[in-house]
C-alpha cells in the first residue's frame, strides 16, 4: 500500500552520540534514512501553504490529495 506522508521540516536535526554528531533526516527525502544525505536541499524554494511531492529528484506541486 502506498502512502503520502507530510513532512514540514526542511532541515535535519543534530543528535550527539558519544561526542560524535549524527544528522537525522526530517524532510523525508533522504535515501539513507534515518540519516541525512543532503536531499533536504531539494526543499529550497518551497512555498508555504503548498504541498509537494518529489519524484526522480523533481519537485511536483500536488493540486489535490
Amino acid at each position: 500500500m502506498a502512502r503520502l506522508v507530510k513532512h514540514e521540516e526542511k532541515m535535519p536535526i543534530e543528535v550527539k552520540v558519544g561526542g560524535e554528531s549524527k544528522w537525522i533526516c526530517m524532510c523525508g527525502l533522504s535515501k539513507n534514512k534515518p540519516f541525512c544525505d543532503g536531499a533536504h536541499k531539494q526543499c529550497n524554494g518551497e512555498e508555504e501553504r503548498k504541498l509537494y511531492k518529489y519524484e526522480s529528484g523533481k519537485r511536483i506541486e500536488v493540486k489535490h490529495f
